[in-house]
């Protein structure tokens, strides 16, 4: 049985690959720092699986990182731990250059070390991949008329957040180009779906429509994604690992593109389907939406082109938005005790300042 370092794996992304890696067969080792987004409920029903352990470490901590390969030895990294949040990256992005940036590189040494370690003709050392999880904010944005981002789009990111993801890029490219390490690289659109921290705009609008608060949408919510399941994410992400060529870059999109404002009203219409009792004495939730100031330097547009990936691994997302979109609404309504754990800081000890 071969062994999977997923960092972040009690992420929202990173806890989606962790049931997956498990089902899939590999043995797995969570390395995750549990920031205020790590949440280990998400892992509650594998966390005794024999073929799961924990490390909680800081990726930028060189010397944990060393104990840990030589501990268990990995075949292979999925990379998903970073600092993700725009708004977060905006107000201090301190936190996103060190683990973006700084913890990419300490992984990248590791490795690098870890692999000179082991004889050059081991299967383990033939095989290893290290897999690097970005985004396409590294990309800057698209005007409605624009085609879609592809592997060959050239970077221009807008905010900390997107800067610091394109500098780990640009650090994992170098790492395989001037040392040989067996990498690649995969840029998603916008995930959702469950466990997603209730910081970002779909379960954010969830759960302040159920207590009845402001929905806040930025600007007029013309900003356009491109939504993307995170399941059908990770299945992607397994692909790669698994079959794709070493060096190379694959784009991950959900061919779901949609306006913040229609995403918005979408739940609200699927709340009053699903939890017709409202508070506050609304008759729908969308009397709730509020538009606010514009967040700076906001991104107008995301979209990616799918076809190299879809071409050379065979992947295709099986959710499209309206499907996805169902299911994540249906996860919220009844697991109510894993977000509120978050929104009255039980899980970690603090409140998190978002209200209920």
């Amino acid at each position: 049985m071969k062994t999977l370092f997923i960092t972040g794996g009690a992420g929202f992304i990173g806890s989606e690959a962790v049931h997956q890696a498990l089902e899939n067969g590999w043995r797995v080792v969570n390395i995750d720092k549990l920031t205020y987004s790590g949440n280990l409920a998400s892992l509650e029903d594998i966390a005794s699986h024999p073929q799961y352990s924990m490390i909680q470490a800081d990726i930028a901590d060189a010397s944990a990182m060393r104990a840990a390969f030589e501990k268990h030895k990995p075949d292979a990294v999925l990379h998903l731990a970073a600092e993700t949040h725009v708004d977060r990256s905006i107000d201090s992005p301190a936190p996103f250059i060190e683990s973006n940036i700084v913890g990419t590189f300490v992984l990248l040494e590791t490795c690098r070390n870890y692999l000179k370690s082991l004889s050059p003709n081991a299967e383990k050392a033939r095989n290893f991949r290290f897999v690097h999880i970005s985004t396409d904010e590294v990309f800057g944005d698209l005007a409605t008329s624009d085609g879609r981002f592809s592997e060959k789009t050239p970077y221009a990111p807008s905010s900390p957040y997107s800067a610091s993801k394109a500098s780990s890029d640009h650090l994992v490219r170098a790492w395989h180009r001037t040392y040989g390490l067996p990498t690649m690289i995969t840029n998603c659109s916008n995930n959702y779906g469950p466990r997603q921290f209730p910081e970002k705009l779909i379960p954010l609008t969830l759960l302040h429509a159920q207590a009845g608060e402001t929905l806040p949408v930025y600007g007029q919510g013309q900003q356009i994604r491109d939504w993307l399941y995170v399941g059908d994410h990770v299945r992607a992400l397994f692909l790669v690992l698994e079959n794709g060529r070493i060096g190379e870059t694959y784009a991950i999109g959900g061919y779901g593109e949609k306006r913040n404002i229609d995403v918005v009203t979408t739940l609200c219409d699927l709340l009053n389907e699903l939890r017709p009792q409202k508070p506050g004495g609304i008759s729908d939730y969308k009397e709730l939406i509020r538009f606010v100031t514009d967040r700076p330097g906001h991104d107008l547009r995301y979209a990616i082109d799918p076809t190299k990936i879809s071409t050379e691994l065979g992947w295709k997302p099986q959710e499209n938005f309206t499907s996805g979109l169902r299911k994540t609404v249906e996860w919220y309504l009844s697991h109510e005790q894993w977000w509120r754990s978050i929104l009255d800081g039980s899980y970690h000890g603090e409140r998190l300042g978002v209200s209920t």
